[in-house]
């Protein structure tokens, strides 16, 4: 089965509030976290324009590990003290990056990269992993992408722990 989605928002705000509405449908019902991760991942990769690199970091309870993803082959594993991925995990808090180069410790999984949005995905006060995007351009996102993405991971995240019921 395929889904037509077609986006009809130019304006970031509403842009975001049509992905996460597409991806609220995607994953009803579904409690398979990759394929939900896989699926979100691709979602944003066709709506979102002028990324490289759109998908999520699993955290292990240690490290975050690849998850599902669109774009260049990705580094595997980050440390929680490494790169803006582990940033945002080990402070539980966004993180948007202009210019990755000026960030202190940045993990350069594309040379093309330029700029960086990641979102912890905690529910249940239990960090799950992240969602990253990469753009080549220099400040791709603004604070309404923020603002979007965290909206989306705040209505999707449990289903991206391998359960569609709060406990």
């Amino acid at each position: 089965m395929s889904f037509a989605l077609a986006f009809t928002a130019t304006r970031p705000v509403e842009r975001w509030a049509e992905i996460a509405d597409a991806a609220e449908a995607l994953v009803a019902g579904e409690a398979d976290a990759i394929a939900n991760m896989a699926n979100v991942a691709a979602l944003i990769w066709e709506a979102i324009p002028d990324l490289n690199w759109a998908g999520f970091y699993r955290f292990d309870g240690s490290e975050l590990v690849l998850g599902p993803f669109q774009g260049k082959a990705a580094c595997i594993r980050i440390a929680l003290d490494k790169g803006v991925c582990g940033a945002a995990a080990r402070l539980r808090a966004s993180q948007r990056v202009d210019d990755v180069l000026a960030f202190p410790g940045h993990i350069a999984c594309d040379a093309a990269s330029r700029s960086e949005l990641v979102v912890p995905i905690v529910t249940q006060d239990r960090l799950i992993g992240v969602l990253d995007l990469d753009s080549p351009l220099p400040s791709r996102f603004t604070p309404d992408d923020q603002a979007g993405a965290e909206a989306l991971v705040a209505r999707i995240a449990l289903s991206l722990t391998g359960q569609t019921d709060p406990e």
